[in-house]
């Protein structure tokens, strides 16, 4: 018997093993083997199948070891993942990789760390784990290979894998999550007063500290109404301080225990919907369910505010009773704190999250709970795809036409809406695409009868569009040549509805101080020294950034070419549009959402809560403004530069700039209808900002589509991006050019190769190559084929055997 198995590494294929005849009535696809490849590198691989003849052509090596008793991924999980592999053109190797939590994908290279929170106490342990044990604790961490020397085995990983479970180490690679477990301070009372009499002595006996003894009530109090107290909830309750609270402690009558909490409260399993659908969302919900009886994918168009995420909670609740799973996407996880509260509210325990955010202790708790079918609900990125389903049912993609569905880099390049339909159609469920801006791709499938298409044009209680206003700012003077940031008519509009009590959401989609900074004498700007693109000023950090490549310098106050101080500042991003309404509205409250900003979770939660709870004025923010906000009270919206986001070289242009612009308006009015937006440009003719200002979708969308018919791109044709790095510029160049040559059948489907804007990222210069194909399945297969062909034929030859060739399918 042999075993094919899928290790996390790049190969062109999955390599064969030989299974020992101790093993074989043990192994099955989708369980972990320990496999030897080279002289020393060990791997934890999956089983993807047992074939029983030999490969031919190499004698196979034997597995080491079988890790899991039952398969840790299910058979469809492998079908998905040859899938992504294939369609992607990555190895499934690199889809492994990025599908496992870093528990399940162990190797030579894995260092393990001590738990400290374990202690010392080994008392459970066997004698292997114990001398594990003993070691982690004196050195703190260990290489695979360290334990194998400390065992004096060579098959250490069910040993390791056994004490990963006890919680006793964590794979390093966890450690560099940027999410770390939260503890929270528990106060409980010493054990000795649990005793009624002794209780009462202590009160009826009482000093002269009359604060701490209304402390000590108020956590008697708690403690009969919560059950538990936190330290938190207390000290604000009793008014009270912590040296009050430590004297307590001091004294031994109260104890403070830190505990690991879950960011997410898993209550009681529990559907609660306290809503009725509006006469419009009725009828959209039953017909989304009838086009389920018929068809597998349906998109709901619906506008802005339309209540899409009513239909989508009603659906869930139908899936859920049925004792069925769901998986709910968002394009990113991190700007989604309502619709999780929301969730919650409704479904209560059944809702569960996962993204990479998570440590990988946490992901794979998660993925253990998904495969048990314990967690009915997933909320997720795109990530969220790969877990074990039991039951999959029915999988929402909300906000489909966002780009963040897509992953760029690494492999595998896959688009998350594209994979969900995909899976879907492995397990029978239903996938329903939600968008007040769907893709153009997306909404002819619809049109030409793919998908189904439910339409919902009308806001919630019939809630009126916001007001939309151009503004010429052409008319307004300019001061030393610099763009405008504020028309006069927006700094009024921006006074005035603060001064009604109201809200105002500022869109600028360039984050930093200002974009880039040139000497007024001899032109020179700065520029990274990795890539050939300017540095962003960030004021606050008082940094200069790549935004490619993240190195970050200090400013220079003088020019690096003619040495004058004459340095300008051009253009200008969000803090730099932060520190000016700071000057010109002293007394309103400002804050800014950005990458910068918003460093992790819990930073954007409370940021998003402080404007729910009307702490903030005004809310300047790039994209991130866009994504999944429902404030109540925000009256004005003001698109800062709507120029910038007409000018980019891409196909798809205007399609992004008028998503951008109708989603960020769709922010204003949302409860009382009466919403204004403002959008600053130099050109007032323009037809997108014409659309935007009708909210016409429709109009945008037949107006794309037959410019993308006239020039051949999706959804008339599929488009792969070869992508070609190297150090060297002339041999980059020429690399592209022999893939030409190689491909040269496809001359008529071919586009460059040329430079792109940006020419060179991380010191590797670039090239790029667009192919324009037919849809016909087989054309594009056979075209995928060639491609693998043309690249191996490429670094066959010596020069250009270090050329980074990279295939994106669908490329955004």
């Amino acid at each position: 018997m042999f075993a094919e198995v899928i290790i996390p590494l790049a190969l062109p294929k999955n390599y064969t093993w030989s299974v020992p005849e101790m093993y074989q009535q043990y192994i099955r696809p989708g369980c972990r083997v320990e496999v030897n490849l080279g002289k020393n590198k060990k791997y934890a691989g999956i089983v993807k199948a047992l074939p029983q003849t030999s490969p031919g052509g190499f004698e196979p090596k034997n597995i080491l070891n079988i890790l899991d008793v039952e398969p840790v991924i299910q058979p469809y999980q492998l079908k998905f993942w040859e899938w992504l592999a294939n369609y992607y053109m990555c190895s499934e190797g690199e889809v492994m990789a990025a599908a496992l939590p870093a528990h399940f994908k162990l190797s030579s290279e894995t260092i393990l760390v001590f738990n400290q929170e374990y202690g010392d106490d080994f008392s459970d342990l066997d004698n292997e784990e114990y001398l594990v044990a003993e070691a982690l604790l004196m050195k703190n961490e260990l290489r695979l290979t360290e334990v194998q020397q400390v065992l004096d085995l060579t098959h250490v990983y069910p040993i390791v894998n056994r004490l990963i479970s006890k919680k006793l180490c964590f794979v390093w690679e966890s450690l560099k999550q940027t999410f770390h477990p939260k503890k929270e301070s528990f106060v409980l009372l010493d054990p000795k007063y649990d005793n009624e009499e002794n209780l009462s002595e202590l009160l009826n006996n009482w000093g002269r500290a009359a604060r701490q003894m209304e402390l000590l009530l108020s956590y008697l109090h708690l403690m009969k109404t919560e059950g538990e107290v936190t330290k938190t909830e207390l000290l604000k309750k009793s008014s009270a301080s912590d040296a009050q609270l430590k004297a307590l402690v001091d004294k031994g009558i109260l104890r403070i225990d830190k505990r690991n909490v879950d960011r997410i409260i898993y209550g009681p399993k529990d559907v609660t919907i306290d809503f009725e659908l509006t006469p419009a969302q009725e009828d959209a919900f039953l017909q989304v369910k009838k086009i389920f009886e018929e068809k597998q994918v349906c998109l709901l168009h619906g506008i802005t505010s339309s209540g899409k995420t009513h239909i989508y909670i009603k659906l869930i609740e139908q899936y859920i009773r049925q004792g069925k799973q769901v998986l709910y996407m968002l394009p990113e996880i991190a700007l989604t704190s309502q619709i999780i509260r929301r969730l919650q509210k409704h479904f209560g325990g059944y809702i569960g999250i996962y993204h990479s955010k998570f440590s990988q202790n946490e992901r794979v708790e998660i993925w253990n709970k998904v495969k048990s079918g314990e967690l009915k609900i997933v909320l997720g990125a795109r990530s969220s795809l790969f877990l074990p389903f039991h039951n999959l049912a029915f999988i929402v993609c909300d906000e489909e036409h966002d780009t963040s569905f897509k992953q760029q880099d690494p492999a595998p390049r896959y688009h998350g809406r594209d994979a969900a339909i995909f899976l879907a159609s492995i397990l029978n469920a239903k996938v329903l695409l939600g968008s007040a801006t769907p893709s153009v791709e997306t909404y002819y499938q619809a049109k030409q009868g793919k998908f189904g298409l439910v339409n919902l044009l009308e806001r919630y209680r019939e809630v009126k569009l916001p007001g939309m206003e151009l503004i010429d700012i052409r008319m307004v003077a300019k001061k030393g040549g610099e763009k405008v940031m504020f028309s006069p008519r927006l700094l009024d509009s921006i006074k005035e509805t603060i001064d009604n009590g109201k809200q105002v959401i500022l869109f600028q989609n360039r984050r930093g101080y200002t974009p880039y900074q040139i000497c007024g004498v001899c032109g020179w700007i700065a520029q990274c020294k990795n890539c050939d693109v300017s540095l962003t000023y960030h004021k606050f950090s008082n940094k200069l950034k790549c935004h490619y490549c993240g190195t970050v310098y200090s400013p220079s106050p003088i020019c690096q070419a003619c040495g004058t101080d004459k340095l300008m500042q051009k253009n200008f991003g969000t803090e730099r549009l932060e520190e000016f309404l700071e000057t010109a509205l002293p007394e309103a409250k400002i804050s800014r959402m950005d990458f910068d900003s918003i460093k992790n979770k819990n930073a954007h939660d409370v940021l998003i809560q402080q404007f729910e709870q009307k702490k903030i004025d005004v809310l300047v923010g790039t994209q991130m403004v866009v994504k999944g906000l429902d404030f109540d009270n925000v009256d004005l919206v003001g698109i800062i530069d709507a120029d910038a986001l007409l000018h980019f070289a891409d196909f798809r242009v205007f399609e992004r700039a008028f998503q951008l612009m109708e989603q960020v308006s769709g922010r204003a009015g949302r409860k009382d209808g009466k919403g204004r937006v403002m959008i600053q440009t130099s050109n007032l003719k323009h037809p997108v900002l014409l659309h935007v200002v009708h909210h016409d979708y429709i109009g945008m969308y037949n107006e794309e589509i037959d410019k993308r018919k006239q020039f051949f791109y999706p959804p008339y044709s599929r488009i792969i991006k070869l992508y070609f790095r190297h150090k060297d510029r002339q041999i980059v160049q020429q690399a592209a050019d022999e893939s030409k040559k190689l491909l040269g059948i496809y001359a008529d489907y071919i586009v460059g190769p040329a430079e792109p804007v940006v020419n060179r990222v991380r010191n590797l210069f670039l090239m790029e190559m667009l192919f324009k194909l037919p849809r016909q399945s087989a054309t594009l297969t056979q075209v995928k084929k060639d491609i693998h062909k043309a690249i191996i034929n490429l670094h066959a030859n010596k020069i250009f055997r270090n050329v980074i060739v990279i295939a994106d399918v669908d490329a955004i």
